[in-house]
């Protein structure tokens, strides 16, 4: 049997026997996690761990006039031993709502609306890849780690609503090592291996490696020229999704994108941003029970769309859309440029090729200054050439300059940037980004 027919069908027999035991007038939202995962880890090119995962999980939350309160269960795969333990905690949360005071921001959305979507794609045979890597990573100090597999998620109300989500991903998140200790960090993801693809990503990364053997060049503080790779800009809108398309925070004036929604400031034209659900390895529905879909946060470089959790329409009078608890994308989208890699150093001439970023944080959260620090394999580049590795740099720049007045030109190729977190589960979240060529980074110490 397919495993998503199976995994939904026992969701939809816990949902059935969930309605029957209500009491009015109770009730009830039921969100479903499952996943069936292959991790590998390598190290030194080798395979030095190989595992399976499968689990499943369901999240109860019980309501009754205003009151509601929350309760996640793990599942065993056995429909008996499942039902009891729904119906344990059913009687748990029965016992615990007359405690509790109503929420007024309790808004639930009452429409039985249905979604289904299964993306079949085909995933890697796990030994074709582990073979694929290790010829390609031989004679190389390769530390990384495997993940793929189908994640399945699942909502169902008490007013009649059912989704259904299945995708198939892959992510291999990697280093090279050289023997000075500099490395190089890459990662290929994706929902179909393509042999071809990865062998392309890899050999960037080798080429990388070779530069790390020259001295490292010392850059005085200063502002230059720059080219922020995919995995850069990642850090750069990972912050500003940090509160940045926030209801809540724009409401409450603490989101870092303060200024754009004001109208105050706007990025470059060439900044279009979408939370872009459809296609996505994310659901198309909320855990709080509402539907999503695409989105266009910054349109043109300007203020779009904001993301609107049910706590904040019910504070501040807004519409739902789909947003989570937390109001942060899932499924980021920008749109590509005109630059393509093949020209990425000779479009930069003389400065610096940053690869990635680590340690942000804002300055100014107001103005979207942010601080942080090189990472991994940055290079000084002369005359549209790699000429030496550049030593870690603190920088301190605001987003609304870098992806604003001083943003040139966004590469017209993408890459896919899987969230690597499996703290509890894999992560469904996601983002499809060019690389960045600004005038001037301002660099710090």
């Amino acid at each position: 049997m397919h495993p998503s027919i199976s995994q939904s069908a026992s969701f939809k027999a816990l949902v059935n026997s969930l309605r029957e035991a209500l009491q009015e007038p109770e009730q009830f939202t039921l969100s479903y996690a499952a996943e069936s995962s292959a991790f590998i880890r390598f190290n030194q090119a080798r395979v030095r761990q190989a595992g399976q995962v499968q689990q499943a999980s369901i999240g109860l939350k019980l309501i009754n006039e205003g009151r509601h309160a929350d309760l996640q269960i793990t599942l065993a795969g056995d429909p008996h031993v499942d039902l009891q333990r729904l119906t344990d905690g059913l009687h748990q949360l029965r016992e615990t709502l007359p405690l509790l005071p109503p929420d007024p921001y309790l808004l639930l959305n009452h429409n039985g609306w249905q979604s289904n979507n299964v993306q079949a794609h085909p995933l890697p045979d796990t030994e074709q890849v582990v073979a694929q890597i290790t010829q390609a990573a031989e004679g190389l100090d390769l530390v990384g780690f495997y993940a793929a597999g189908p994640i399945s998620r699942g909502f169902a109300s008490s007013s009649g609503a059912f989704g259904w989500h299945q995708a198939n991903s892959f992510n291999f998140d990697f280093s090279l090592f050289h023997e000075n200790g500099q490395a190089v960090k890459a990662s290929y993801a994706g929902h179909e291996w393509d042999g071809e693809g990865f062998a392309k990503r890899f050999q960037q990364a080798r080429e990388q490696l070779e530069v790390l053997g020259q001295p490292l060049r010392t850059l005085a503080p200063g502002q230059y020229r720059a080219y922020l790779a995919p995995a850069a800009l990642e850090e750069i809108m990972g912050m500003l999704c940090w509160g940045g398309f926030s209801a809540q925070s724009i409401a409450s004036k603490s989101s870092p994108l303060q200024k754009l929604y004001a109208g105050d400031s706007t990025f470059s034209p060439l900044v279009s941003l979408d939370e872009k659900v459809s296609g996505s390895l994310s659901p198309a529905f909320s855990d709080e029970g509402y539907p999503r879909s695409d989105l266009g946060l910054i349109v043109d470089g300007k203020a779009g769309a904001r993301l609107v959790s049910s706590r904040s329409a019910a504070e501040y009078g807004l519409t739902a859309n789909g947003a989570s608890g937390g109001e942060s994308p899932s499924a980021l989208n920008m749109k590509a440029g005109a630059l393509p890699d093949a020209d990425i150093l000779k479009q930069l001439g003389t400065g610096l090729y940053i690869s990635n970023l680590w340690y942000l944080n804002f300055s100014d959260q107001p103005a979207a200054r942010l601080t942080g620090m090189t990472r991994f394999a940055t290079f000084w580049v002369e005359n549209g050439e790699i000429q030496a590795p550049v030593s870690t740099m603190r920088f301190d720049d605001s987003a609304f300059s870098l992806l604003g007045s001083r943003l040139e030109a966004l590469t017209a190729e993408r890459e896919l940037l899987l969230s690597a977190s499996t703290y509890s589960q894999r992560a469904t979240a996601s983002a499809l980004l060019p690389g960045a060529l600004v005038s001037r980074l301002t660099l710090t110490l």
